[in-house]
């Protein structure tokens, strides 16, 4: 019998997330900090907004594009919140979570052999889906000195005669680094002047902790180049309603429409129908949400500081990237023992990308009765590693 499977997914590595999330789900007393969700419900008025949506019937499939209230919701947001332009009807897409929108990205711009730039440590999926679309990853190794930011400088020596796309991960997922307009300005000038594009994913872009954040789109130059990537998962606490969206110039969107219209049709009616009140109702339920996470981040800052563990203040998302290279073993290694012995699960930071290593993810989208607990006992393991 031949082989029935396709030979690029099978060398695709599975997520490196999920080894600990199994475990922990069959150990009694055990506190994972690995997840990337909101510990918050998703406001009941949206939920609320989401159930009217059933009742009355609204069980069809929508435009393509997505519900037009939606897309004008969306731009008024984008407008109102970040100062960004984006037309409703022809620069705009709805999706199934943010990750579609990533991968729509990809396989509507890229062509076998074209280099697509990833920033690491970074989110999971942009290999992978680089990979799946034709696209040869480079990876640039973020560093620890730098706060894991990316430079003008470490963006330069990665661009070669194939390199078509940036793909801009910020604030960042696993490190909760961000980029500030000086940053994003450096950048810009070194994306012009090699004519490239930018796939920015800005999930979390209401989770910042400085000023408010600014998107690559804002710098001058970059609207052209650049397909915006957002949702509702992170900053709404939607994560199972699976909506995010893409906006950009037409010509690419109008691309990205088409992958989308004959692979997923639409997404979901009902959360299309919620995030509409989201958007009018739901900046109050960020700003909270926002204040929560800003407390529990401070409060792990202060931890690691009170423990001796080399951690650079994170300013972005819900994550912290606390340095363990002094115990001499590798994250994996760490995390398998912290779990064994301490029963806290937390995420090595070689899932998102070799120069993770020497470093673990940990969220604080938890309460911080439960981070209180967790740190107690990541400080009693350390403590009998010295």
């Amino acid at each position: 019998m031949r082989n029935p499977l396709n030979k690029t997914i099978g060398e695709i590595k599975p997520s490196g997330i999920r080894k600990f999330f199994d475990i922990v789900s069959e150990m009694k007393d055990a506190i994972s900090l690995g997840v990337g969700e909101p510990d918050f419900e998703t406001p009941w008025h949206i939920r609320d907004e989401g159930i009217y949506s059933l009742e009355k019937g609204r069980t069809f499939y929508t435009s393509n594009a997505g519900l037009l209230e939606l897309r004008e919701e969306i731009s008024k947001y984008l407008k109102r919140r970040f100062d960004l332009n984006y037309d409703a009807k022809s620069e705009m897409i709805v999706t199934v979570g943010g990750s579609e929108a990533i991968d729509l990205a990809l396989r509507a711009m890229v062509d076998p052999g074209d280099e697509v730039l990833i920033p690491q440590p970074s989110y999971v999926s942009y290999e992978p889906c680089a990979i799946l679309a034709g696209a040869t990853p480079v990876i640039i190794k973020l560093k620890q000195e730098n706060q894991f930011r990316l430079t003008a400088q470490e963006l330069e020596d990665a661009i070669t005669d194939k390199t078509k796309i940036l793909i801009l991960p910020f604030p960042n997922n696993p490190t909760g680094a961000i980029m500030e307009r000086t940053d994003l300005e450096a950048i810009a000038k070194v994306i012009e002047k090699h004519d490239l594009f930018v796939i920015s994913d800005e999930i979390y872009a209401e989770l910042c902790y400085t000023d408010k954040h600014v998107s690559i789109v804002n710098i001058e130059g970059m609207w052209d180049r650049t397909i915006l990537i957002n949702g509702f998962s992170k900053s709404h606490a939607m994560t199972g309603w699976r909506l995010g969206y893409a906006c950009g110039p037409q010509c690419i969107i109008e691309q990205m429409y088409k992958i989308h219209q004959f692979c997923i049709m639409c997404a979901p009616t009902t959360s299309q129908y919620a995030a509409v009140d989201a958007l009018k109702n739901g900046d109050a339920d960020v700003q909270m949400m926002r204040e929560a996470y800003n407390q529990r981040r401070r409060y792990l800052v202060h931890a690691f500081k009170e423990m001796g563990l080399e951690c650079f203040e994170p300013f972005g998302a819900f994550y912290i990237f606390p340095c363990i290279k002094e115990f001499g073993m590798t994250s994996d290694v760490f995390a398998t023992k912290l779990l064994e012995e301490e029963k806290v699960a937390v995420v090595p930071g070689t899932a998102f990308g070799d120069c993770g290593e020497g470093f673990l993810r940990i969220s604080y989208a938890y309460s911080l009765e439960k981070l209180k607990v967790a740190i107690g006992r990541l400080d009693h393991f350390i403590s009998k590693l010295r």
